[in-house]
């Protein structure tokens, strides 16, 4: 990733779900920062469980509400963003995604998903208005240029996980995020990069995927982003009354 490209360096935005700062997961957090710095990133680093962040959407969300009625998540959303009256939390992680170049987040799978502390993060954070719009999806969405990176450690060993495996491909498992959340907002989206049997590899195998990893990140310029849908493509998916746009 060239990182220096331009005449300010680029940013990266890291954001961390595991809640034991002694894990294998905060060695494979240092490796990234330490790799995207060397070349050349500013790094930012969003480590959820330390900073406690609020995993719930509330009517507290949203400090000046366009309607006391029954709580529109979407609507609330937006007037808050325009009016910039959105809980400071919210707002702070916000600003750091919209800065941010390239997206990574980090989580062991947990039930075939992420932790809810990052769900909660994605909820909250990923705001209607600066990061999507009914209309503004997919190559419209509104973080078209950032690319994406999700790094997942599993307890299951590879052969766990495939077309015909017992779990099924890990694409299929990360789809939601890598296709209804990162691609549904625009972003370029690499392929995962997926850490087996963590608890049960020892300290060679450990040492391997830390391995993988750096080299991951050292040449993600060489990876091809996974293939996307294309709002125009689907000019029928918005229902009537609304253009693609």
């Amino acid at each position: 990733m060239n990182c220096c490209a331009g005449e300010a360096p680029r940013r990266a935005l890291l954001v961390s779900a595991h809640p034991e700062p002694r894990s294998f997961h905060a060695a494979l957090r240092a490796a990234a920062v330490e790799e995207l710095e060397g070349l050349g990133c500013a790094v930012q680093v969003s480590d959820l469980y330390a900073m406690q962040f609020k995993a719930v959407v509330e009517h507290g969300d949203f400090l000046a509400p366009r309607s006391e009625g029954p709580l529109n998540v979407s609507l609330e959303q937006r007037h808050g963003w325009s009016n910039q009256s959105l809980a400071p939390d919210i707002q702070a992680e916000l600003q750091r995604l919209l800065d941010a170049d390239l997206l990574l987040l980090m989580f062991p799978l947990w039930w075939f998903g992420m932790p809810a502390i990052l769900k909660g993060w994605i909820d909250r954070v990923f705001v209607s208005g600066p990061v999507y719009g009914r209309s503004a999806v997919f190559e419209r969405g509104r973080l078209a240029g950032k690319r994406a990176i999700v790094a997942v450690t599993t307890g299951a060993p590879p052969q766990a996980f495939g077309p015909d495996s017992l779990n099924g491909d890990i694409r299929d498992i990360l789809m939601p995020l890598l296709r209804g959340v990162l691609g549904f907002t625009g972003m370029q989206v690499l392929p995962p990069f997926v850490g087996y049997q963590v608890p049960y590899a020892g300290d060679e195998g450990r040492a391997r995927i830390l391995a993988d990893w750096r080299a991951y990140v050292r040449g993600m310029d060489d990876l091809a982003p996974l293939p996307m849908p294309r709002l125009a493509d689907h000019s029928d998916a918005l229902g009537s009354g609304v253009q693609a746009r």
